[in-house]
């Protein structure tokens, strides 16, 4: 038994989604392509799982949040793959793939083949157990992942009202998690290892505002420090955990975010592996032709940073997925994937936005009394990141710019004096291609670079009157041989 397309996508996160939304624009076929997924519902938008989902009055819900409302375009439910001929094969495990063959196995025993093959299988939520501490299975404890683990978290959140609840790991998923458990009038401690919120990515003085913010609506935080074991009562219900510096804290429910792990087992010995990610060409392409890898699971160049890296972020996901089935579909138009990384977020009335890379010396910026303030990063002379809380759409157009320009900063006080004025400024200026140096009106300079349009088009008309010229002179050449 078994089923052939010339296109299969493995996986039904975000990135499926849209990489169907692109195979649609591009013209594919009916009965060309087919979507394998775990999940029982068509592709939809992740984030709406600790934005909106946890949220006790108007929740996010299905089919609201199908892919791709997240780019503000057209929602694509289960009648829209009908209506292109796109076959959805849900709730189905693939417990086996042979990459040289071109086959995947299904857990029910079926046999899909195909020519090309999108893995888009994301990555799952790390488990307690593997770092030690049993206890997951335990009714309470909850992980935010997928839809299941969403509405299993819901259940329990709505039993646990005026309770207490202990959040395990300060990134998204806690800090996200967190605040819609405040919101659902719910006391929250916060526990992590490290000294501050978002390691990752915050500075210590980013991190301290949000902290306080948090704090403002009551939210406790334990750091350096992390979670050795439950106890339970009599009726196995859980009444608190146990934090290796020795403290105890009192608990109904357990969120545990500490990290994912790319889905790439099938592939391992098949697929050159790298960062934890299949590598990818800059056409999201594998080390096997006929198989490309996009999202959560992909580790793809960075062109901007001249290295390659495995990017966690929705934003990554819709792109790379686009990218690949252009180069799928028109590979002779399409360029190599271009991606300036970003991240963001939207927690109670803030709302941030971060674009580059996180290295180098830190420039704040701004009123961290208020709710309005930034940072830069300058590495080796140049920006390479730049975050903004509270911006207008045209302020986070602006330092996205300014950081894929990448200006050379002479002087970091004059920088830090400029603020968000220095991101607005240069951002007006068109976009560069040779480096001059201009000044940026407070008697400090930078390097920006000047337009080479006018060059490329001179050298191109130089350079095909010289093929010319010799094409006429090897003619005439070959006819005297």
């Amino acid at each position: 038994m078994g089923r052939a397309f010339v296109f299969v996508i493995l996986g039904g996160g975000v990135a499926a989604g849209y990489a169907a939304h692109e195979f649609v624009k591009r013209g594919v076929s009916h009965g060309e392509l087919c979507i394998i997924s775990e999940e029982p519902v068509a592709p939809y938008e992740r984030p709406a799982l600790s934005k909106g989902y946890l949220l006790p009055e108007d929740p996010a819900r299905l089919p609201a949040f199908h892919c791709c409302v997240g780019s503000n375009e057209e929602r694509l439910t289960p009648k829209w793959y009908k209506e292109n001929g796109i076959e959805l094969v849900l709730g189905t495990r693939v417990k086996s793939a042979d990459v040289r063959r071109k086959t995947l196995l299904t857990a029910t025993g079926e046999t899909i083949t195909y020519k090309i093959l999108i893995v888009a299988t994301g990555a799952r939520a790390l488990k307690l157990e593997e770092f030690g501490v049993s206890g997951s299975d335990a009714e309470s404890v909850c992980y935010l992942r997928d839809l299941a683990d969403a509405n299993r978290l819901v259940n329990v959140m709505q039993s646990s009202g005026g309770g207490n609840a202990v959040v395990i790991g300060g990134g998204y998923i806690g800090m996200e998690c967190a605040a819609s458990l405040v919101i659902g009038k719910i006391n929250v401690t916060m526990v992590f290892p490290e000294a501050h919120c978002m390691a990752r990515l915050f500075t210590p003085k980013i991190a301290s505002f949000y902290e306080e913010f948090y704090r403002s609506k009551g939210v406790k935080f334990v750091k350096g420090t992390v979670l050795t074991s439950f106890d339970f009562d009599s009726n196995d219900k859980m009444t608190a955990v146990n934090l290796r510096d020795g403290t105890k804290l009192p608990a109904d429910m357990v969120i545990v975010g500490i990290g994912i792990r790319p889905n790439t087992s099938l592939f391992e010995g098949q697929l050159t592996l790298e960062k934890g990610g299949i590598k990818v060409n800059g056409q999201m392409q594998s080390s096997n032709s006929s198989v490309y890898a996009v999202g959560d699971v992909a580790t793809f160049p960075v062109k901007i940073f001249g290295e390659t890296r495995r990017l966690e972020h929705v934003d990554s996901a819709r792109k790379s997925a686009r990218h690949a089935v252009a180069a799928i579909m028109e590979p002779e138009k399409t360029t190599e994937f271009d991606y300036l990384p970003f991240f963001y977020s939207r927690v109670f009335t803030l709302s941030w936005q971060f674009y580059g890379d996180s290295t180098g010396d830190v420039v704040h910026f701004g009123d961290f009394l208020g709710n309005s303030f930034g940072a830069y990063w300058v590495n080796k002379g140049h920006v390479v990141g730049s975050f903004l809380e509270g911006g207008t759409k045209e302020e986070y157009q602006a330092i996205a710019k300014i950081t894929r320009l990448k200006p050379a900063i002479e002087d970091l006080s004059d920088l830090e004096t400029q603020g968000l004025g220095f991101a607005l400024t240069l951002s007006d200026k068109p976009e560069p291609s040779e480096a001059v140096v201009v000044s940026s009106g407070s008697g400090s300079t930078l390097a920006t670079e000047k337009p080479l349009h006018v060059w490329h088009a001179t050298a191109g008309v130089i350079l095909a009157a010289s093929i010319a010229a010799f094409a006429y002179w090897y003619g005439r050449r070959r006819r005297r041989w």
